[in-house]
């Protein structure tokens, strides 16, 4: 039970190295395209020095990825850098011929993409496609490119290589693969590496592992890296310095303490206030989205680009030229693109420390859902016809309600039955035991084209990807009139009424109603589906990681309607998440599952604060923040969640738990501790001594 697997997470340090490894001077980027030529990246100036880490952070469409693939001298048909020079170990990349630029890609710099699968040939095995580097980029035999290869997978963490370098790509799981990709760029040991969101698809414990392993291997083989996310925590955990795009435009850039100490322009300090905090909810401080969008290529402002948005913004002073870029402070090295950069007062950002005592409680108004007991069992064959098998118990017997009005979120790694649950409140699946109550029914065993018109408006999806609920081919008011006709069994002018309502309920113009689902943006297109979830006013609104693939500008937009919408109408939410910063914000109550069984339940501010379950604080210390004051202890998970045939006897997370306290855990079932405030832990450990376990974030 001791913590030794925690440590306090070490912050990368801040300041520079001494030789350049990456210039960027006056660069500008344009694609070709029909209508002519567009000028994605403007102008852009930037410095990486041998084993540093730059950020590069902003909204979508801001030009991060464009920058990237200009680096690799990489942007296609279309894409052509038209002006300045980009400097790799001194030498000018856009001079350069195809057969140079061959000899160092995937040799001296190399690139790691947000979906693994980009990078690894689905019908070679693992082993074969590492030895390629070696075997092209450093002139070795086959023997010495095979041992690189074990030693590469064993440096990035991988169990038993020489098993791993027999398999394909899709034999391994998302964090697998991307630990191979990680691997395979840096088997030539290159001076450079950039990473284009190579986190944003992975539970938070593969993450931070991911993080942890970045970083790790960037001090031993003194990489540099030129890292893209639009999630500010991960930059935070693993790089010296941070730039902001927008729009093409590096508008500040420096060390990263510096700006997020003191963020000097308007648009930084905009996207630092869209991130929940771990000591912020929904009471307590509303998220501040971005009003507007990033403006169009084709009609860029003529002074400052953020400016239409900017709510410091002084217009003849700046909207009339272009903005230059100054320098703030005393190190020389924090540069911004405004012109009232000395004159902003300094950027309040709220702590992310201790958890408000008040906690997130919300009033009794009675149960709308009640899940006793729920159990869903799968029964896996083995062999081509059935026989023998085994069962997997996807859901087994939890035990949770929410309240009307109230948020319960579901946190979870994959695997863990968080889908599973949906799809059997949704009457895709069928429960094997157990209850499931909605408003007062028990609709476990009802399949959705069994359940009555009442039961089937009662509850509603909002999933992770819009484009699941959303017809490419019908317009917007045809899929809103079309679910309102359906649920409500109106039509004509009166649902052609509740359409423009919708529309308004969820902040969209009236006339997107005659625009189809490519005319949108991603935000556009999720506040669509809530809109179409609310068409038959339902009692329960169950969302699937409903803001993950989201903009944190967009994001938090998003998660002020949900809670709007559940102001005004007293719906109750179903939010399942990965993202425990997102849940802090929005939930009254969590429940934390791991291999089907609830872990840990209770009020947000129960589970946020000691008594932890070990796998809840393990949860927690993964969570990226954008802080680098914050300081948080780290625990490593080791090895993955056990196969559903191999599940452990005793305690489902036995096998991973740093704090096991012994051959009980293996053998016999945890028993479940509760409080006087009804907070639930099913751990060997008593209660009192999880309770006087340190704070993970402080």
């Amino acid at each position: 039970m001791s913590s030794s697997a925690a440590a306090t997470l070490d912050r990368p340090q801040e300041g520079q190295a001494k030789k350049p490894i990456l210039e960027l001077r006056n660069v500008s980027i344009s694609y070709f395209v029909r209508a002519g030529e567009l000028k994605v990246v403007p102008n852009i100036s930037l410095t990486l020095y041998e084993g540093e880490a730059l950020g590069l952070v902003g909204e979508s469409g801001c030009g991060k990825s464009t920058v990237a693939f200009a680096i690799m001298k990489y942007l296609g048909g279309a894409g052509r850098i038209t002006g300045g020079e980009i400097l790799f170990e001194g030498r000018d990349m856009t001079k350069m011929s195809d057969a140079e630029l061959r000899s160092i890609r995937g040799g001296r710099m190399a690139m790691v993409y947000q979906d693994p699968m980009s990078s690894l040939n689905p019908v070679i095995t693992i082993g074969k496609q590492l030895m390629e580097v070696p075997l092209i980029h450093s002139n070795v035999n086959e023997a010495e490119a095979y041992k690189r290869a074990v030693q590469m997978l064993k440096e990035v963490n991988l169990p038993d290589p020489e098993h791993i370098m027999t398999r394909y790509p899709h034999q391994l799981s998302g964090g697998q693969q991307q630990r191979v990709v990680i691997a395979m760029a840096l088997m030539a040991e290159p001076s450079l590496l950039v990473m284009d969101e190579p986190t944003t698809g992975l539970d938070v414990t593969v993450e931070a592992a991911v993080l942890d392993l970045v970083a790790q291997l960037r001090k031993k083989h003194n990489s540099a890296i030129v890292f893209i996310s639009h999630n500010l925590g991960t930059v935070v955990r693993i790089c010296d310095r941070i730039g902001v795009m927008y729009a093409g435009e590096l508008v500040e850039e420096g060390p990263i303490g510096e700006v997020f100490r003191d963020p000097r322009h308007p648009y930084t300090r905009g996207l630092l206030n869209c991130i929940p905090t771990l000591n912020a909810d929904k009471r307590t401080r509303p998220l501040s989205a971005i009003p507007g969008q990033v403006p169009p290529i084709l009609n860029r402002p003529k002074g400052c680009i953020f400016a239409p948005r900017c709510p410091a913004a002084i217009p003849e002073r700046c909207s009339v030229a272009p903005i230059p870029t100054g320098t703030y402070g005393t190190s020389g090295e924090h540069r911004v693109k405004c012109v009232r950069m000395d004159e902003l007062p300094k950027h309040e950002r709220p702590g992310t420390g201790a958890t408000p005592a008040n906690g997130n409680a919300a009033e009794k108004n009675g149960h709308v859902l009640t899940l006793d007991g729920l159990k869903k069992t799968y029964h896996q064959s083995i062999g081509m016809f059935g026989g023998t098998g085994y069962d997997v118990h996807a859901v087994d017997g939890i035990t949770v309600a929410a309240e009307r009005s109230e948020t319960l979120a579901i946190v979870g790694e994959s695997g863990c039955g968080k889908s599973t649950l949906a799809k059997v409140l949704t009457g895709i699946e069928l429960a094997s035991g157990g209850k499931v109550v909605l408003a007062g029914k028990d609709i476990g065993n009802t399949a959705v084209e069994n359940r009555d018109g009442d039961t089937k408006r009662s509850i509603q999806m909002v999933f992770q990807n819009p484009e699941s609920t959303l017809n490419p081919s019908h317009t917007i008011g045809y899929v809103m009139e079309r679910a309102i006709s359906k649920l409500k069994q109106i039509s004509g002018k009166a649902a052609r009424a509740q359409v423009n309502e919708l529309l308004t309920t969820v902040n969209l113009p009236l006339e997107f109603a005659n625009r189809k689902s490519r005319q949108l943006s991603g935000g556009q297109k999720q506040r669509v589906a809530i809109a179409r979830a609310l068409a038959g006013e339902p009692e329960l609104i169950l969302a699937d990681e409903p803001v993950s693939a989201l903009d944190v500008s967009v994001q938090a937009a998003i998660i002020n309607l949900l809670v709007d919408i559940q102001k005004k109408r007293g719906s109750t939410l179903l939010f399942i998440s990965h993202d425990l910063s997102v849940v802090r914000y929005l939930a009254d109550h969590v429940a934390v599952m791991y291999l089907g069984k609830v872990m840990e339940y209770g009020s947000v501010a129960d589970v946020f604060a000691p008594p932890y379950h070990p796998y809840t604080e393990a949860l927690m210390s993964a969570v990226p923040i954008a802080d680098p004051d914050v300081k948080q202890r780290r625990i490593i998970l080791e090895g993955n969640v056990p196969s559903p045939q191999n599940r452990p006897k005793g305690c489902p997370f036995a096998t991973r738990c740093p704090r096991k306290v012994g051959s009980i855990c293996d053998d016999t079932p945890p028993p479940e501790q509760v409080s006087e405030s009804g907070h639930r832990i099913a751990c060997h450990i008593p209660m009192a001594e999880l309770a006087s376990i340190t704070q993970v974030v402080f």
